[in-house]
């Protein structure tokens, strides 16, 4: 995605979440609706200063714009290559990044051979699993995978999602992630 459509993405994604129409971002970044239009169709080439008043008027860092959005679901396979760093008695492999402010709550879980749906959560919590030992079949209910040992898996939990061993012994880490309110 260029920038200019990375941009506009951004921005009508937030001006959404913020609950603003057109006209009120526009009118609180002291810009035309006209070009707030375009810049949300991903047309023209917004000035900086464009940029960093629409960043203010949303109430967001200016990266926030700039940023090509996470997906929805983020599932890394244990040999994937990823950032790898090693110290004298540590080795760490980056599975995930999560931006948030809020709590984090870390589950030790285990997973029987059955389908358990878990309703949408509230708005901004996510999930980042880590599967440990077995296999499971866990994510949005429309785009679940199937995880083996060392495999993980970020997602949105504000939609319907699910969790379903396979065999007898699963085990995962799981990280709960809820915004402030």
């Amino acid at each position: 995605m260029d920038l200019a459509r990375t941009v506009g993405s951004n921005v009508h994604r937030l001006r959404n979440t913020a609950g603003m129409s057109l006209a009120d971002l526009a009118t609180a970044g002291h810009i035309s609706k006209t070009t707030l239009h375009g810049i949300e169709q991903g047309h023209g080439n917004p000035t900086l200063s464009t940029l960093w008043a629409l960043a203010t008027a949303l109430r967001v860092p200016l990266g926030e714009l700039l940023e090509t959005p996470t997906p929805r679901t983020d599932v890394v396979r244990a040999d994937d290559q990823r950032p790898r760093i090693s110290g004298d008695a540590v080795s760490a492999r980056l599975l995930h990044r999560i931006r948030l402010h809020g709590t984090v709550e870390v589950y030790d879980i285990d997973v029987a051979q059955t389908t358990q749906h878990s309703t949408a959560h509230l708005p901004g919590v996510q999930e980042c699993l880590i599967l440990t030992h077995g296999s499971i079949t866990t994510g949005p209910t429309d785009a679940a995978v199937t995880l083996t040992a060392h495999d993980s898996i970020r997602f949105d939990a504000n939609h319907r999602h699910q969790y379903q061993g396979h065999g007898q012994h699963n085990r995962a880490v799981l990280i709960m992630l809820h915004p402030d309110t």
